[in-house]
């Protein structure tokens, strides 16, 4: 089960931090990420980890956009700094375990003045 917290409500330029734990048996956990969904638009990906520390990630998003796991409580984080309006959208994290994909139920971000 993967759990994430961190959306709300915040100005443009402004920052979040949400995290997404995977609660279970789960060990060894290989990649780790985050897609957005806006209103009215397609789910698209935001960012991704490896089980190392190799990262990628959109490019509407680099610059602005972290992602980082711990590996040890099976949690993956996307610090998101300089917000724009078009960032608001509901993002999910997902996990890629045992070669089946595990996704988080969502957290609302919206950024607005």
């Amino acid at each position: 089960q993967m759990q994430a917290f961190g959306g709300g409500l915040v100005q443009p330029g402004g920052s979040l931090r949400l995290s997404c734990e995977a609660s279970g048996s789960f060990s060894s956990i290989n990649q780790m990420g985050w897609w957005r969904q806006a209103p009215g638009k397609q789910r698209e990906w935001v960012a991704i980890i490896g089980s190392g520390t190799n990262t990628k990630y959109a490019e509407s998003v680099k610059g602005r956009f972290t992602i980082s796991r711990h590996n040890a409580e099976n949690t993956v984080y996307l610090q998101m700094n300089s917000l724009k309006p078009e960032d608001t959208a509901v993002y999910y994290c997902y996990a890629v375990y045992m070669l089946s994909i595990y996704w988080g139920q969502g957290t609302q971000v919206t950024v607005s003045s």
